[in-house]
């Protein structure tokens, strides 16, 4: 068994990153996530690899495209308005068809807002961040024991799919600490990068990078092809975790990252009042986990609770996969407040009162 260590989220991501084969690392220093680029900086160069500090986010971003088109691994990291100015190369990547990983560690906002936690950065990472017909995979771990083995995941998941993949925690993921383990892996099998822009290397002609197609019939071919992309991914990356849910329930919540540790607290604590609440955590907020759902729908007397750090983001997925046949309700904190887990079992308590 590997020895534990006790390590802050943000430097975890950093050690994860670097065990994942990581070789580049460009950012820019940002309140919660800061200590990511910190580590880099003191280990990269040591072990013969690139850390640079870019002058911006926008240029941060570029680097990675620059990198990851030679078929090296890279990533980047940041914290919410980082993620904002990051968002048009996060789109020329994903055009380009590029392996990368991204890492975004919430704050509050929006604006400047807040450097405390927050879930308000789901819609920008679901929905597609930045411009045109595309998504990203984005996995939302909820310790900091799951948050280093999804990063290792999240590489290899680009490498396969040549895609970009954001890894989002809050700002407490990032900034408390925990014991970790860090296990070598039976790694997936990758493919071969021969699309890579890295020379000739005996190749009758140089590979080029690009995401600009200047004639519309062939832009659509290229929009299908990653329309197929997409779709195999949700066939093949999605995870979630259903708790407490081997039998019937009240009331199912829904929750994701820190808050989602919130919840497993008040099932217990409701059961002392005697509800029985169960939980999905989805691990993937893209793709998301409808089949969960599936597996559910019959289990909830009392429909579904989506509880988040947010003003209401998750929600909208949670209605899309209940499509009405269970009632859908909502509790949120935001702005960085974290919720706890009293208010969330009064809340729970209203709808199973007002139910009875």
């Amino acid at each position: 068994m590997a020895e534990k260590v006790l390590m802050k989220g943000n430097e975890a991501i950093g050690e994860a990153a670097i065990q994942a084969g990581c070789q580049c690392f460009f950012g820019y220093p940002i309140t919660p996530q800061t200590e990511v680029a910190a580590y880099m900086s003191k280990k990269m160069p040591k072990i013969g690899r690139v850390f640079l500090q870019a002058e911006s986010e926008i240029a941060a971003i570029n680097m990675v495209y620059g990198a990851a088109g030679t078929g090296v691994r890279c990533m980047t990291s940041s914290s919410s308005p980082g993620i904002s100015l990051k968002a048009e190369g996060i789109s020329y990547i994903a055009g380009a068809e590029l392996p990368c990983v991204i890492v975004n560690i919430v704050r509050g906002g929006p604006g400047l807002g807040t450097i405390q936690p927050a879930q308000s950065d789901y819609f920008q990472a679901t929905k597609g961040l930045g411009h045109g017909d595309y998504n990203m995979p984005v996995y939302a771990p909820s310790s900091i024991q799951e948050m280093v083995d999804v990063i290792q995941e999240a590489f290899d998941v680009a490498d396969i799919y040549r895609t970009p993949v954001m890894v989002m925690g809050d700002g407490m993921l990032g900034q408390m600490m925990e014991p970790v383990e860090f296990t070598q892996k039976e790694g997936r099998i990758l493919p071969e990068k021969a699309w890579a822009a890295n020379g000739r290397r005996g190749r009758t002609e140089h590979n080029v990078i690009n995401s600009l197609y200047l004639q519309s019939e062939k832009l659509e071919q290229h929009n299908k092809k990653l329309q197929e992309k997409f779709k195999a991914i949700k066939e093949n990356e999605v995870k979630y975790e259903l708790y407490n849910l081997e039998g019937d329930v009240d009331l199912i919540m829904v929750s994701y990252g820190t808050t989602s540790r919130i919840c497993k607290n008040v099932i217990k604590a409701a059961k002392a009042a005697g509800i029985n609440l169960g939980l999905i955590r989805p691990i993937t907020l893209w793709p998301f986990p409808e089949k969960a759902f599936e597996e559910t729908i019959n289990k909830t007397k009392l429909g579904y609770i989506s509880v988040e750090m947010s003003a209401g983001q998750m929600v909208e997925d949670v209605k899309l996969a209940v499509l009405g046949r269970k009632p859908v309700h909502f509790y949120g904190r935001t702005g960085g407040m974290v919720p706890t887990p009293q208010e969330i079992l009064n809340n729970v308590m209203e709808i199973v009162g007002g139910a009875k």
